[in-house]
């Protein structure tokens, strides 16, 4: 499998985390090296975005405070 081949097959869940209903095959995504699924697009690009928001947040709070300007 190359690393952008997505198979349902290979998702780590049965179940959408957002829903609760079954995954579909066009609605996965990579998170952590292991395919997610999830059970539509909007839930898939819901995550997504989350995880970009809390991702870029971890990144913000870990810039030393010197480059912040605060000394």
């Amino acid at each position: 499998m190359s690393d952008d081949t997505l198979r349902i097959e290979d998702a780590v869940n049965e179940t959408c985390p957002w829903s609760g209903k079954p995954i579909a095959a066009d609605s996965l995504t990579r998170y952590r090296g292991e395919v997610v699924g999830f059970c539509n697009p909007g839930c898939r690009d819901k995550f997504e975005a989350a995880i970009s928001h809390f991702e870029k947040a971890i990144a913000d709070r870990d810039v030393p405070l010197i480059a912040k300007g605060i000394e």
